[in-house]
This record gives C-alpha cells, sequence and structure tokens, in this order.
C-alpha cells in the first residue's frame, strides 16, 4: 500500500524561500540572521494589531457617547525603542495614537526587556550563578547587553513570591520531619558572620517531600529559644502535630518540641552519628569500623542492637574511645527505631532526602564567598529549592506500609 504523500505546508513553503539554499549559520542566528529579523517583525506585527485594536475600541466607546464630540483617535506614526530580548539588542518601531492613550502589552512602556528574558535571568540566578557570571552569559548567549544591577533587580522581583512562601499555610499533620543546617557567610553590620540556615524538610501524608521553610540563626549557638521560635512559626502557620522529628542532636530541640509539640518522637539521624564517629578515624580504618556499626542500626530488636554496641565498645574502646560514648549519649533518641520494621526504618532513619537536598543547595551557595544580607540568602535558597522541588514527583519508598504502620502506633493521631 502506498503511502500518502504529504500535503504541502505553507508555513514549510514560506520557510524554504526565507532560507533559500544552503544557508549558514550566521544566516540564521547570527547579529542580523534571519531569526533576529523574524522576531523583530513579529513583535512589530503584534504591536500594530494592538494599536488597532485599541482604535476599535475607542472608537465603540465614543459611538456609544451622545455627548462625545472631541476628535477620534488615530494613528500618529512610530517612536524608536531599542529592547533586549533572547536574541540581542533589538530596534523595535513602537506604533503611537494621537491621543497617547495607548498601552501596549507585549513591551509596556519603560519596560526594556521582552517577556522571556527575566525568566532566564531568574534561572541562572537560581543555579548559583554571580550576576557578573549572569551578565557574561546573556552577551555570549543572546548579545543581550543587561547591567549587573538590572539583573540584581529582576531576582530582587520574587522577594514577595519568598515572604509569600515563607508564611503560607501548612498541613495540619506531618508524619516526618527532617532539620539539618548549612552554613554561609553573611555581611552583618560590615563585618562578615557565619550564620547557619536551617533545613525542615517534611515527608506529608501522601508521602511527598516538602519543604517547610527557612530559618537563619548564629552557627553553633543555637538553643532552646531559637527551636522554639522555629517550631512556634510552625504551629503558627496551621501544623498541629509532628509524628517523628529526625535531627543531629540540635542542641536545645529537644526542649523546645516537648514545649511546642510534647507527643512528637524525636529520632537522632543515623546518617550524622555515622559520619561523626568516622570523623577522627583514619582512612585506612574506616571501611572496618562503619562495618562493626552496622549491627548496632541494622539489628532486628533493641536488645541486639544493645549487644551490638557493647561488643563495639569492647573492639574499638581502646583504639577510639569517643566512638561508642557518641552512640551512648544519644542512645534515648536512638532506641526508638526499633519499634519499626526494617523497611519502615530507612524511611525514617536515613536522612537520604534532606542530604540530598542539602547537596544541590550547596553547589549553588558555593559560589556565594559573602552574602550581603540575609534577605540575599533566602532569595537564592528559595530559587535553587523550587528548582530541586520539581524532581520530587514521587512519594518515598515503602511509603505504603509505613502509612499503615502509623496508623497502628498512633491511632489517635494519626488516622489516614
Amino acid at each position: 500500500m502506498s503511502r500518502k504523500k504529504k500535503a504541502p505546508n505553507r508555513v514549510d513553503e514560506l520557510l524554504d524561500e526565507l532560507i533559500g539554499e544552503n544557508p549558514q549559520p550566521e544566516d540564521i542566528l547570527g547579529e542580523s540572521g534571519l531569526l533576529k529579523r523574524l522576531s523583530k517583525r513579529l513583535v512589530e506585527r503584534a504591536l500594530a494589531g494592538e494599536l488597532t485594536h485599541h482604535l476599535q475600541q475607542s472608537s465603540n466607546d465614543q459611538s456609544g457617547d451622545e455627548n462625545s464630540n472631541g476628535p477620534r483617535n488615530s494613528r500618529n506614526g512610530y517612536s524608536k525603542k531599542t529592547v533586549q530580548s533572547e536574541q540581542g539588542e533589538m530596534d523595535l518601531s513602537i506604533p503611537r495614537d494621537r491621543c497617547g492613550e495607548f498601552e501596549p502589552v507585549l513591551v509596556p512602556k519603560g519596560q526594556r526587556r521582552i517577556a522571556g528574558l527575566d525568566e532566564k535571568i531568574i534561572a541562572l540566578y537560581a543555579r548559583g550563578m554571580t550576576t557578573r557570571d549572569i551578565r557574561a552569559q546573556l552577551v555570549e548567549l543572546y548579545g543581550a547587553n543587561i547591567s549587573e544591577a538590572l539583573i540584581s533587580d529582576v531576582t530582587n522581583s520574587v522577594m514577595e513570591e519568598v515572604k509569600d512562601w515563607r508564611s503560607r499555610p501548612l498541613d495540619e499533620v506531618y508524619p516526618i520531619v527532617y532539620l539539618d543546617a548549612l552554613y554561609v557567610n553573611i555581611k552583618v553590620n560590615g563585618q562578615v558572620s557565619k550564620r547557619a540556615v536551617y533545613v525542615a524538610l517534611a515527608v506529608t501524608v501522601e508521602g511527598n517531600k516538602e519543604l517547610l521553610g527557612l530559618w537563619i540563626g548564629a552557627a553553633e549557638r543555637e538553643g532552646a529559644k531559637f527551636w522554639l521560635s522555629v517550631l512556634t512559626d510552625l504551629k503558627n502557620r496551621g501544623t498541629q502535630d509532628i509524628l517523628i522529628a529526625c535531627c543531629d542532636g540540635l542542641k536545645g530541640f529537644p526542649q523546645a518540641i516537648e514545649s511546642v509539640y510534647p507527643q512528637t518522637q524525636v529520632q537522632v539521624c543515623i546518617v550524622h552519628l555515622i559520619r561523626n564517629s568516622l570523623r577522627h578515624v583514619p582512612w585506612k580504618e574506616s571501611r572496618a569500623v562503619a562495618a562493626d556499626l552496622k549491627p548496632i542500626y541494622q539489628a532486628a530488636t533493641l536488645e541486639e542492637s544493645e549487644a551490638a554496641l557493647d561488643a563495639f565498645a569492647h573492639k574499638w574502646d581502646e583504639t577510639y574511645p569517643g566512638i561508642s560514648q557518641i552512640w551512648i549519649r544519644h542512645w534515648d533518641n536512638v532506641a526508638p527505631l526499633f519499634q519499626y520494621p526494617m523497611a519502615i526504618r530507612k524511611v525514617i532513619y536515613t536522612t537520604n532526602a534532606i542530604e540530598s537536598l542539602n547537596r544541590s543547595l550547596r553547589k549553588v551557595i558555593k559560589t556565594k564567598a559573602v552574602f550581603p544580607n540575609e534577605e540575599s540568602v533566602y532569595k537564592l535558597m528559595f530559587l535553587a529549592m523550587r528548582n530541586i522541588s520539581k524532581r520530587w514527583t514521587r512519594p518515598i519508598l515503602n511509603w505504603k506500609a509505613a502509612l499503615s504502620h502509623f496508623a497502628i502506633l498512633f491511632p489517635t493521631r494519626f488516622n489516614y
């Protein structure tokens, strides 16, 4: 059976006519290439269409007004305007009306950038590029020569969105909330100060990840008062209960959460415990130490875990006495882990979710040696987080099994 011949397409015919035979890259994408010339003509035709619509509307309004004796509005030539676009600088002829009432929508008065360029600036900024780097990138890619001050103004336009996001309502119950911190340098009163940016990442009832908020505090000086303000903020925004809070032995956190969420179970992050345990172990012995730590947190029961900790201390205390003490100090927040089945423990004790988030955020903030203020930290991390969260499209592993177990353990607090 012979295939039907494809019907000629008017658009393709026009493109063939415009491009001609054997086109060179410069003919299409160059400074005076076809793409830029077509974009210019398309924008100007669209502006002309806007003015036509405006004049028709104005004429209809006048014809319906019996008391209107003024002159009818009409076209009044063009004004020149240079705008920045994805194809570089573009010299446009903006149509005018005689009464000066025409307000273009595609290229509004006072605007020097065509829609779409701002989104690209924000996207580049969200990936950790400095204003200087963004300027160079726009010149290289589009030939758009935009000042660093203008780039800052564009990125600052999201600050209202950041404020709304930080004060948005939250879910009433979160089964799991992970807490961790990143460290940045911020200029405070003319001096560079190391500050901690605390991150709260939750797992919703549906098993999806959600960043609850960002808070900035003095590095290594957090205490019950600081965490009380963070937890109070969560409660004021609608969160009435948290089943499990997983963190890295944050100072003052257990006291604060007992005050705001007295029923919440605090679970120390096993990943952080392992990392702290290996901090002072030489590389040659780190594998052996890590292997001997596994029976502690992978034990089937609490009794087996305690026996594994005793065996570890007997073997390694003479060489590294501090490791077993780390686990003993945090044991009250390790022990609750063993009331869950093995499949659910990985959901609780491993902070892969927040570790992955922090790795992505560190890639973004490492390009910033010093932030000028706290607002710039919130702005960059919010934009970066918004990009990262686009990948959160599926519930975390073993979530349905975890839900069933939560319903048994917390029957009055969790009935989803």
